[in-house]
Parts: structure tokens; C-alpha cells; sequence
């Protein structure tokens, strides 16, 4: 087996109609999400891109085009189960995740743990396994300014040689 590495990142604007925040897989905030065509949540988006840069596929972009309706408001977990997939159908699996929000607000310690039991059985790892953390933006540029949230993943994966 080899080890690959991949990097994921995501940016979206917070919606400027009500609708639910999604993080991670876990509902964050009733209203105050972010803006997209699917739910938004980017640190599936950026957890998916990762795992589809390991194995050099295209982005989630490719596989979920934003102006296909089919995709309208998909769960983002299901993003991430196709990268997971298309990584599985090369013989590989995921060795461990570490994901950052990058967000003025909200606080999402409360959330971690849920978040890491959502994604753990979905990468086929235990909890322990997933990385989920937040910053702020120090206040400076779009993200600073509370317009939107940013992410970033790294993913390790091991395929066969």
C-alpha cells in the first residue's frame, strides 16, 4: 500500500435567506446558513475535494454540478460518500481526516464531537481518526468581515501500489 495525501478547501457566503447551517454533517443553526447549491456545507466540500485529490479525481464540482437540479439542497454527506466511494473503487481507504472552519462565528466546540461521529463512519475510521477544528479570520478580509465561512482538509489515504 502507498500513502497519498490530499487537500480540500471550500468558501461560501452566508445566505441572505433563511436556511439551515450545516457543518460536518450536524445542523449548526436553524437560519443562519451559508449560501450554495447544495446545503453548503463546506467542510464536507472541502473534506470531499481532498479525498478526490488523493486519488486525482476531479473536484466535487465535476461530480455535483451546480447547475444540475438533481443536486439542489443535497446533503453533503452524500458528497463525501461518493469520494469515498470513487477512493474505494481503486482499492483505498481513508487513514485519517483533519478538517479546519475558518469563521468569525459561530463557536462550534459544542458541535465537534457530533461532527466526528457523523464523518467517522462515513470515511470508514473510528472518531478518533477525524480532525475538526475552527478559527477565526482575525476580523480581517470577507470572512472577517462575517460575510462567510471558509474550510480546509487534509486527507491521508492508502491505496494499493
Amino acid at each position: 500500500m502507498i500513502t497519498l495525501v490530499g487537500l480540500g478547501y471550500d468558501i461560501h457566503r452566508f445566505s441572505e435567506t433563511e436556511r439551515p447551517l450545516w457543518l460536518g454533517g450536524v445542523q449548526v443553526h436553524p437560519t443562519k446558513g451559508l449560501a450554495g447549491h447544495s446545503d453548503a456545507d463546506v467542510l464536507c466540500h472541502a473534506l470531499a475535494d481532498a479525498i478526490l485529490g488523493a486519488i486525482g479525481e476531479p473536484d466535487i464540482g465535476y461530480w455535483f454540478p451546480p447547475g444540475d437540479e438533481s443536486c439542489k439542497n443535497i446533503c453533503s454527506l452524500r458528497i463525501v460518500e461518493k469520494a469515498v466511494e470513487l477512493l474505494q473503487a481503486q482499492g483505498g481507504k481513508v487513514v485519517n481526516a483533519d478538517c479546519a472552519l475558518i469563521a468569525e462565528a459561530p463557536k462550534i466546540m459544542p458541535f465537534v464531537q457530533q461532527m466526528k461521529e457523523t464523518l467517522a463512519p462515513i470515511l470508514g475510521v473510528v472518531p478518533r481518526r477525524v480532525g475538526v477544528k475552527a478559527t477565526t479570520n482575525e476580523k480581517l478580509g470577507a470572512i472577517g468581515r462575517r460575510e462567510g465561512m471558509a474550510a480546509f482538509a487534509t486527507v491521508a489515504v492508502q491505496l494499493p501500489e
